[in-house]
């Protein structure tokens, strides 16, 4: 009942007739709501899990030469200034591959993390469906602006399982899932 309530409102709203986003942003096409919608699913359970991290396991990495916890954080915050250059969009001034290096305070990293996602987030929202087939380049591999769009959001889950397995190493339990983690067998 309270689901039907909720589509009515929503169809009297016309935001799913017009397709508009929430608060009231230009239209968006269907691909560029399923993916914002998987981005924002991403998103938020990237920044709960920074936030669950205790700041004391920043440093943590699994062996020599792998991404610590804040490395993976701000890795995937270089990623999200990154990915959408190669469509037009400007990365701000000092957004670049050594952040993963330069930022490791737990309140910084979470905040750099915030503000990437804005930055994602208003690409997409940004970016013209006229475009979607357009021909880019990435790292000399030639495929379209869709293409890369697709890789800011699969980079984003992917770095979202990474971090799942780190917390769940570190005695963290995600947010969003139930339980604690599963007890270590090993000693």
């Amino acid at each position: 009942m309270k689901r039907a309530r909720v589509l009515a409102v929503l169809l009297m709203s016309g935001s799913l007739v017009s397709g508009r986003a929430a608060g009231g942003e230009a239209p968006l096409s269907g691909f560029k709501t399923d993916l914002l919608a998987s981005m924002d699913d991403a998103a938020k359970k990237l920044v709960e899990l920074a936030q669950a991290m205790p700041a004391d396991k920043y440093g943590w990495r699994p062996a020599p030469g792998v991404r610590s916890v804040s490395e993976v954080y701000m890795h995937v915050a270089a990623g999200n200034y990154l990915l959408p250059s190669f469509f037009g969009v400007a990365r701000p001034e000092g957004m670049d591959r050594t952040l993963e290096q330069k930022v490791t305070d737990k309140t910084q990293v979470v905040e750099a993390l915030q503000k990437s996602i804005a930055h994602a987030r208003a690409a997409v929202q940004n970016f013209p469906d006229a475009d979607l087939d357009k021909k880019a380049k990435f790292f000399g591999r030639e495929t379209t602006e869709r293409w890369l769009l697709i890789q800011l959001n699969s980079h984003m889950h992917e770095h979202l399982g990474q971090s799942i397995a780190y917390a769940r190493v570190n005695g963290v339990a995600p947010p969003w899932s139930e339980g604690p983690p599963p007890k270590s067998t090993s000693n």
